[in-house]
């Protein structure tokens, strides 16, 4: 499992010669109705054993959470499953707020 700070992923973002990672979102819906990122998918951590077939194995897959401890487990679960590039936001939506968009909410 690869990592990427939320610099890294904003700047993936922003970059408009390369392909969009699938982002996926392991948060409790109530936990995005208080932040999200724009163009997230919602899977939360319970419902990937059975919904991870839903995500292109041939795209990048860029999983978050809060700070970042469940969506290491869904990147290592999701490399298991033969999707190679899998990476893991580090420090979650948490540093996202605080270092890329802090308009956003916190919790």
């Amino acid at each position: 499992m690869k990592t990427l700070t939320a610099a890294e992923l904003a700047h993936w973002l922003a970059d408009a010669q390369r392909a969009r990672p699938q982002l996926v979102d392991v948060r409790e819906p109530w936990e995005t109705q208080l932040c999200r990122i724009a163009g997230a998918a919602l899977m939360p951590m319970r419902e990937v054993p059975q919904r991870f077939a839903d995500l292109d194995p041939e795209q990048p897959v860029v999983c978050f959470c809060h700070h970042g401890a469940r969506s290491a487990h869904v990147a290592m679960f999701l490399a298991r499953q033969g999707y190679g590039d899998v990476y893991n936001l580090t420090g979650g939506i948490d540093a996202w707020a605080r270092q890329i968009d802090p308009a956003m909410a916190t919790y």
